[in-house]
């Protein structure tokens, strides 16, 4: 009996970006002070070692990373909400002074803003129009 390749198979898959960081102190002014997000919990594996954190508001789950190897600087990560607006005047109102993104819309027709962390990680919020 030759089984059927083309069944597939329902799972719950969730992906967790890991964005390359070099500074713990920045890295908590831009995710936590500028983006709102909430440090969920962190670990080092002596006091003097790299920190790997994650930092996560709503659905959304970043993984913060010192250690070299794991990943490259200069990640994008895109980010699909349904409340661009409130989220755009909630981070502005901010006191963050390295960004100052702007709504724009983009080349497939959806609105959405971007921010770049001070790692050169860069995170586009997106909101489907239509």
């Amino acid at each position: 009996m030759v089984e059927d390749i083309n069944k597939s198979v329902t799972m719950t898959l969730k992906a967790i970006p890991i964005l390359r960081i070099f500074d713990e102190t920045k890295a908590n002014e831009f995710y936590q002070g500028f983006l709102g997000m909430n440090l969920d919990w962190e670990h080092r594996f002596e006091p003097e070692a790299p920190i790997y954190m994650q930092v996560s508001r709503d659905d959304l789950i970043l993984h913060l990373n010192e250690h070299h190897g794991d990943c490259s600087p200069g990640a994008k990560v895109f980010v699909q909400t349904a409340e661009l607006d409130n989220l755009y005047q909630e981070i502005i109102e901010r006191p963050y002074k390295y960004n100052r993104p702007a709504i724009s819309t983009a080349p497939w027709g959806d609105r959405f803003f971007e921010v770049i962390d001070p790692f050169s990680n860069k995170i586009l919020f997106n909101e489907q129009l239509g």
